[in-house]
């Protein structure tokens, strides 16, 4: 009968426009389907057969001829990828008369057998998450990947228990080693998978965790009694039967309390597959065998006799059969001699044709081709990993509370990798929070400069591989250890820490389980205090460090790195930052930029765009270094003096005159601290200060400025020029002289922070510049975050900001922008100040926690709330005490107006942003150098380029 005849005569059998209760439907759609089908096509339906999408042509028509000829039920795929694997499973079912089931080997996603797709964490790793929702998520994400892809079955979850830390086959295919982790998890998988209408298959029935040897090669015997095996290996498969498992593949393993044949393995033992799974255990699902090409099976049978045992045994869906036509014409004997009666066949194949009926395969559908890569590795997959990894991170020793690292003012933190894979990804994460440099086993001879080694065991991520440490990294890290505080992180099989039998020097160590760029970020983090450690050890490494080990460590407010939709955002909304961005290059807005945004404590957009200029010469990267310009109000002189205020050091009524004595006896004399923050003073907005040090030629003039440094000139201004000692006092005196508006009326203004940055200086007796970086920086790792960054950084890190042929007549580079700030050595109240958009976050999010940052509290939340009040609003007055403020509703201002009124930040001539948001936990940076090579017309500001992004991240708040 013809496909197309067949499916009209059902879908008229069925009367789909009735009434009638789903059991009803589908006995009755499995009744008329059986009885329309001949002996062949019956038989034919136990059959799910190996197909490869990275295959020849003749592979392809040999799958055909089984599709068309032995009426195969199903198909099992194997190595390819998924467009491929979407054509073949179109052109393959386009040809069978009853669509097929088919279903993949995807224990942590299609990734296990497919390019191009998606990789979920191994069950070990998920072992250690303690939160089963998670789990139950990791199941759902994979049939949906496994649905898109046009599949029914995925051959997972493997329920073994893993009690061999030397079984050769499973290992981190295992949750763990204790029934309840396997358990657990595994009933939390399966609900998740089969909540999509996506079948679930528990694996390998009875047990192959406690085995020394590979089925694919040979018969493993598990020499258990039946008490131990109803204990344990049956243990999960009793309980995922209660929560409606759908399927169950059965191992060949030699099972002698089950199957007193030596030689019958027990994917071939009645006594196993009926007996006890069906029978004693009840189940009603239904039964694959393991893969029939595997020695463990095949030693047993040739080719076809195979199949004819694994059916008598009871099996309803004979896997990877290696001659069908053979097999098929056995079981066909067996039928017609009465050795399989038509009740057994009928029990198998119904129960095939009503799982056919369950996913909705009563008539074929072709797979959509149109973005199938995209769908199957689309962003909310990677918000899952993070949850997981973040979850998984297992801390099993750390020693006086190393962890997560305080007091980084203190640390000289050293990072070395041994292993045979990459570990950039997790020293750029450990770069993220404070300053670590590599090291090799080379020059770990001089260890005295580091007071704590990060020592990372990176092994290819690959469940096959051996994970091993050799005898030189285990006397590395024994070197290490004896000299220096040590944290040991090992991104490969937990099993591979048993080979560090001597602990007792290691101070912290921590299980990453895997080696990819999820696990490195989430060890960083704990590390770091972003995230506190969280997992379990599902196995026993050592006496020491039992199965259900794990320390758990506290959560620091440092900020951490996740993704939009584990924060509430958009991912795609917030994708569009990438447009304007380029925008802004293209139309030569800005020659490069870099953007940060944070949602409640986390990065969850940080990208580089453009190069440093507009001959493309360096393309910028999320680590260099851009002048903040006025953005270092709030980030160098602000902290500082809120601290100075909070320790009592400073009032808002302090008077100008009484902070710094060259205001004494002035018109200056009386303006209070606050009306100076809030630019309520009167001062005037600048002073070209550098305008009269310049000679008749307009050139610096030698009386001033001198070419080299020496004892009377020894501050500099820029590459090749040094001003004459103490001229800030000469830039005082001209802010003391300058005219005072005589209504104290809002004016944005320098002049208060440069005046006192000198109040600052004389109460520390330090530089500003030492002075913030020892209270604020150095203890929160913002170690990217300066004044004067050519002492510390390499000029190819930092953008230059113009090429001055006004005032100093050179590339701008390395030295501050601004002219005033330049005069005082670069280190100023108003500017100066050089960073990274991340290192800005960092401070922006210590003021969003109102004070705190890390493990350290810099100034009380009361006192932060003061500094963010906006206290002459009534004036027209939108500034707070030194942030900048929102604008009125319809007015022009700093945001896109679509900000909340508790919001602050400020804004910077060089084309900088920084903004936080307390109403919705919200950080937002944008860094340029807008003004190279000219500054005179502001098109960054013109275009609005910062409050389009700035709109863009609101726009992308979903909660």
């Amino acid at each position: 009968m013809k496909k197309l005849t067949l499916l009209a005569l059902l879908f008229s059998t069925l009367g789909w426009g009735q009434s009638k209760d789903y059991s009803y439907q589908k006995t009755q759609w499995v009744d008329s389907v059986y009885n329309t089908l001949s002996l062949e096509e019956r038989i034919g339906q136990l059959f799910m057969v190996a197909a490869y999408s990275n295959r020849n042509e003749s592979h392809v028509q040999s799958l055909e001829s089984l599709v068309e000829n032995q009426h195969i039920g199903g198909l099992i795929f194997f190595q390819g990828g998924p467009v491929r694997q979407a054509k073949m499973n179109n052109r393959l079912q386009s040809l069978s008369k009853l669509p097929m089931l088919v279903g993949i080997d995807g224990e942590w996603g299609l990734s296990m057998r497919l390019d191009s797709t998606y990789k979920f964490p191994y069950n070990m790793t998920l072992g250690a998450v303690q939160d089963m929702d998670l789990i139950y998520k990791v199941g759902k994400a994979m049939a949906i990947q496994a649905k898109r892809l046009g599949m029914q079955f995925n051959f997972g979850p493997t329920v073994d228990i893993n009690t061999n830390s030397k079984n050769p086959i499973i290992g981190v295919r295992s949750f763990g080693e204790t029934r309840d982790i396997v358990t657990d998890r595994a009933i939390a998988f399966t609900e998740g998978y089969q909540s999509e209408d996506v079948f679930a298959t528990a694996k390998h029935f009875p047990g192959h965790g406690d085995t020394s040897v590979d089925s694919h090669h040979k018969l493993p015997v598990v020499n258990f009694d039946k008490n131990r095996l109803h204990k344990v290996e049956l243990y999960p498969y009793r309980k995922l039967i209660e929560h409606n498992l759908s399927s169950v593949m059965v191992a060949h393993l030699n099972l002698p309390a089950l199957e007193p044949d030596d030689n019958i393995p027990s994917s071939l033992s009645y006594n196993v597959v009926t007996k006890l799974l069906r029978e004693e255990m009840g189940f009603e699902g239904l039964i694959f065998t393991d893969a029939l090409n595997m020695k463990a099976a095949s030693n047993y049978a040739k080719p076809g006799e195979v199949d004819l045992a694994a059916f008598k045994a009871g099996n309803d869906l004979l896997l990877f059969s290696e001659n069908v036509p053979v097999a098929l014409d056995l079981i066909k004997q067996a039928y017609e001699k009465g050795e399989i009666t038509e009740e057994r066949l009928a029990y198998s194949v119904k129960k095939v044709l009503s799982y056919k009926f369950k996913s909705h395969q009563t008539s074929y559908t072709p797979i959509e081709l149109d973005n199938l890569v995209e769908d199957l590795n689309a962003s909310q997959y990677d918000d899952l990993n993070y949850e997981l990894y973040n979850e998984a991170m297992t801390v099993i020793k750390n020693d006086h509370r190393l962890l997560p690292l305080r007091e980084l003012e203190k640390q000289k933190i050293a990072y070395l990798k041994i292993g045979d894979d990459k570990g950039s990804d997790f020293l750029d994460y450990l770069n993220k929070f404070a300053e670590v440099k590599e090291i090799t086993k080379e020059n770990l001879h001089d260890l005295s400069f580091y007071t704590t080694v990060i020592i990372g065991y990176h092994k290819v991520d690959n469940p096959w591989r051996n994970h091993d440490f050799s005898a030189e990294e285990k006397q590395l890290i024994q070197t290490v250890a004896s000299k220096k505080k040590t944290v040991l992180v090992s991104f490969a099989k937990a099993y591979a820490l048993s080979g560090i039998t001597n602990t007792e020097n290691i101070n912290s160590i921590v299980v990453g389980y895997q080696n990819n760029i999820f696990a490195n970020r989430a060890a960083a983090e704990v590390i770091f205090g972003s995230i506190g450690a969280k997992g379990e050890l599902p196995v026993t490494i050592s006496s020491k460090y039992e199965v259900g080990t794990g320390i758990k460590t506290k959560a620091l407010k440092r900020l951490g790195f996740s993704t939009p939709a584990n924060q509430g955002m958009d991912a795609a909304t917030l994708a569009k930052i990438d447009s304007i961005a380029n925008y802004a290059i293209d139309k030569e807005l800005t020659p490069g930029l870099q953007v940060v945004v944070t949602r409640h404590g986390n990065v969850v957009y940080q990208k580089s765009f453009g190069h440093h200029t507009y001959q493309k010469d360096i393309a910028v990267k999320d680590t260099d270094l851009y002048d903040l310009a006025s953005l270092t109000k709030i980030l160098g002189s602000l902290p500082v003096l809120i601290k100075m205020y909070d320790d009592g050091k400073l009032h808002m009524d302090s008077k100008l005159g009484d902070l710094v004595p060259a205001f004494k006896g002035t018109d200056k004399a009386n303006i209070t601290f606050r009306a100076l923050m809030t630019h309520q003073s009167g001062l005037p907005a600048w002073i070209p200060f550098y305008k009269s040090t310049l000679d008749e030629n307009g050139k610096p003039d030698l009386t001033i400025y001198n070419y080299f440094v020496t004892a009377g000139f020894p501050v500099q201004v820029s590459e090749n020029l040094f001003i004459r000692k103490n001229y800030d006092a000469e830039i005082l005196r001209q802010i003391a002289e300058s005219k005072l508006s005589p209504k104290a009326n809002y004016k944005y203004s320098d002049l208060g922070f440069i005046a006192l940055k000198s109040f600052i200086e004389r109460k520390y007796e330090e530089p500003l510049d030492q002075v913030v970086t020892s209270e604020f920086y150095a203890k929160m790792g913002a170690n990217r975050l300066t004044y004067l960054p050519l002492r510390r950084f390499d000029l190819s890190e930092i953008p230059p900001t113009e090429e001055d042929s006004y005032y100093r007549y050179t590339t701008v580079q390395g030295y501050v922008h601004d002219m005033g700030a330049a005069m005082q050595g670069g280190v100023a109240g108003h500017a100066g100040l050089f960073g990274t958009a991340l290192d800005v976050a960092k401070m922006m999010q210590m003021y969003l926690n109102q004070g705190e940052y890390g493990a350290e509290r810099f100034f009380s939340e009361e006192t932060f709330h003061e500094f963010n009040d906006c206290v002459y609003c009534s004036k027209g007055n939108r500034r707070g005490i030194g942030f900048d403020k929102p604008q009125e509703a319809g007015k022009p201002g700093p945001t896109c107006g679509c900000v909340s009124m508790t919001s602050f930040g400020h804004t910077g001539f060089t084309g900088t942003m920084t903004w936080a948001d307390p109403e919705k936990d919200l950080v937002y940076v944008f860094l340029s150098n807008r003004t190279y090579p000219d500054s005179n017309v502001n098109k960054l500001s013109k275009e609005n380029i910062r409050e389009k992004i700035q709109e863009i991240i609101y726009q992308s708040i979903v909660e």
